[in-house]
């Protein structure tokens, strides 16, 4: 099969819809369709089994899929090689990262690569961390700014900053009412914190469960055996903070989105706030070419030296 072929194979896979993977690959959804056609007859077994919500792979679609991953991997480690001979002057390094944090920090990274690697090009997968963290085992991506710690990957991992889940609002809430200086020695860089006891009588702005922003803040409630005031629950990480920056709601968001959202008001958990750590990681177990470690290097450049 084609390099083109098993990128359908993987974007069918990935997207469960014929529909949605000729919209990522650009192309008709006929043609993609009659691809899946002509493949199964020439294997003589089905790939795909469509359901009411779209498609699914069969066993052999399984195998498939595992099969174009591998392929895939195997040519990008050829393609970063022979890359490697120009010297970083020519080619190309896939990175993810959140759509959100990515917002906030990535634009000044690229940035700066571009000026030092230009004829160097960085394709963006935006993803949350944990379909990051399998994208890295694929080898479908290069590199990735991801939190800490994986579940799965322990190597080739690096710390590089650290964050702060966080309450976002803006200065008319009434929660400001109950917020306190936070302490000398807190572990938090945010200069006001908030009881979560004291905030639950307000209205929360949450997240989807399977992104990390919305699967923490449930945690964080249940562990302090709260039920909070909820209308909205399944919001994009950049919909609830914008809403909580508004005056809309609490929102849970990350510290680093503080310069974006310069007029809002934002306030540690406690007094020691929710701490995370983001780390760079390169793809286990395979080549690691010139402009990923490039780009690893500027990572740790602009960013561990605005927020270390």
């Amino acid at each position: 099969m084609e390099i083109k072929e098993l990128n359908y194979i993987v974007a069918i896979s990935e997207e469960g819809s014929i529909s949605k993977a000729a919209e990522r690959l650009f192309m008709a959804q006929s043609s993609l369709s009659q691809f899946l056609i002509n493949i199964e007859h020439e294997i003589n077994s089905k790939l795909f089994v469509r359901t009411s919500t779209g498609v699914r792979p069969t066993e052999a679609g399984r195998l498939m899929i595992e099969y174009a991953y591998r392929e895939l991997s195997e040519y990008h480690r050829i393609r970063d090689k022979i890359q490697d001979v120009n010297n970083l002057e020519g080619g190309r390094v896939i990175m993810g990262i959140s759509t959100f944090r990515g917002m906030f920090l990535l634009p000044p990274v690229l940035s700066e690569f571009k000026k030092k690697y230009p004829g160097i090009h960085v394709n963006i997968v935006e993803e949350n961390s944990m379909a990051l963290e399998q994208m890295l085992k694929n080898g479908t991506i290069d590199i990735a700014l991801i939190i800490l710690p994986m579940k799965t990957l322990k190597h080739n991992v690096e710390v590089m900053m650290r964050d702060e889940i966080c309450i976002i609002t803006n200065s008319e809430h009434p929660v400001l009412k109950f917020a306190r200086p936070s302490p000398a020695n807190s572990k938090s860089s945010i200069p006001k914190y908030i009881n979560l006891n004291d905030a639950i009588q307000f209205e929360f702005l949450l997240s989807d469960y399977d992104t990390i922003l919305g699967r923490e803040s449930r945690r964080i409630f249940q562990e302090h055996n709260l039920l909070p005031k909820v209308h909205n629950e399944k919001l994009s990480a950049f919909m609830a903070a914008s809403m909580g920056a508004a005056g809309l709601g609490l929102a849970f968001t990350y510290y680093c989105a503080k310069n974006y959202y310069s007029h809002a008001e934002f306030l540690s958990l406690g007094e020691e706030g929710t701490i995370i750590d983001l780390g760079v990681s390169l793809a286990p177990g395979r080549y690691h070419s010139k402009a990923a470690i490039a780009l690893k290097e500027t990572l740790f450049q602009v960013l561990g030296k605005r927020h270390g």
